[in-house]
């Protein structure tokens, strides 16, 4: 809020967002208005643009995509929805939560098939062939 703007009066509500009983994201995916992010991997973006300062957005990874080596310059944090994914660290399951601080950088893989809710304080830089991918554990 702008000091100059005025406070909201009682009973007045903001606009906002609401996405109920989101463990159970999978039964209405379909309703979702994805669009495309990488092959096999779709997003919808719930506020930001991806390129300029912060992003929030769910993230569906189809079976076997994978996003390649990105660093994070800000900090992301990854809220595993269902499904799983997985990236130099290991498998992350449903229900986990994974802060990236920035100047971290990974691959990420989903073998199965997933969606995580992502939200990131700045756009990630692509890095796939910049760097050596450590090897993924099995």
């Amino acid at each position: 809020m702008n000091p100059t703007d005025t406070p909201p009066k009682p009973g007045f509500s903001f606009p906002h967002f609401e996405l109920n009983d989101i463990f159970n994201i999978l039964q209405r995916e379909d309703d979702i208005p994805w669009t495309f992010f990488r092959a096999g991997v779709d997003i919808y973006r719930f506020y930001g643009d991806g390129i300029t300062g912060p992003t929030a957005a769910l993230i569906r990874f189809r079976k076997e995509a994978r996003v390649p080596m990105h660093l994070h310059e800000g900090w992301e944090h990854i809220l595993v929805l269902a499904g799983s994914q997985r990236d130099q660290n290991g498998v992350i399951p449903t229900g986990t939560l994974r802060i990236h601080p920035p100047g971290t950088y990974h691959s990420v893989i989903s073998e199965a098939g997933c969606i995580v809710l992502a939200i990131y304080e700045k756009p990630v830089r692509f890095i796939e062939g910049n760097f050596k991918a450590e090897p993924s554990p099995e």
